[in-house]
């Protein structure tokens, strides 16, 4: 397989300008708990991102629904692989829209993150039910659990989050320098075990 039929089979990776790297996004329409949450008045889905803007254009939302649908084929794993290591820098990230959908996607996001050693992951989700999965999940990957509800604290429990404040000290010094990542990656660093981002 080549990376043009890798791109095909997996329906395209994702490039938002504020990232420094390439991402992969899914419909924020086929989110399982931020489908809940996006009805919740004061959560962090409350208003998507995803739904808005450049995200709802018919283009995007076709591509989005290719990869959804892509997630079952048997070579999905290697083409996103043979795509990740074909691309520039060294990190990665996992549903700029969307999120995991089941167990299944999630084993299969571990194959990609193994065939790509050389690559760093990071995966925000809501899905709590990924905590199970935590010990193994590679070495490469990091998953933060995204706080449900805004001014939340980040909980105990998971060894890395991420929580959105309309008072408290913000983290994430996107909104200080253009709204990009730039020289930041401290959502892929295991050693920071909070991210806060100011709500927008």
């Amino acid at each position: 397989m080549n990376t043009q039929q890798a791109w095909n089979l997996v329906g395209g990776l994702s490039k938002p300008s504020k990232m420094p790297g390439w991402s992969y996004g899914l419909p924020a329409k086929e989110c399982k708990t931020g489908g809940k949450l996006r009805a919740v008045k004061g959560s962090t889905c409350y208003g998507c991102y995803a739904l808005k803007g450049c995200y709802v254009f018919p283009v995007v939302q076709a591509a989005q629904y290719r990869r959804l649908a892509s997630i079952k084929h048997p070579l999905w794993s290697g083409a996103m692989a043979l795509l990740i290591n074909s691309k520039k820098p060294d990190v990665f990230r996992w549903h700029d829209s969307g999120d995991v959908q089941d167990l299944d996607h999630l084993n299969k996001i571990y194959s990609v993150c193994h065939l790509t050693p050389t690559r760093r992951h990071w995966m925000p989700t809501r899905e709590a039910w990924t905590q199970a999965h935590l010990s193994s999940a590679p070495d490469n990957l990091i998953l933060r659990f995204s706080m449900p509800m805004v001014n939340q604290e980040p909980s105990g429990s998971w060894p890395h989050t991420s929580t959105v404040t309309s008072r408290g000290a913000i983290t994430c010094p996107a909104p200080t320098q253009g709204n990009q990542c730039l020289d930041c990656r401290n959502c892929w660093n295991k050693k920071i075990s909070n991210i806060s981002y100011g709500l927008h």
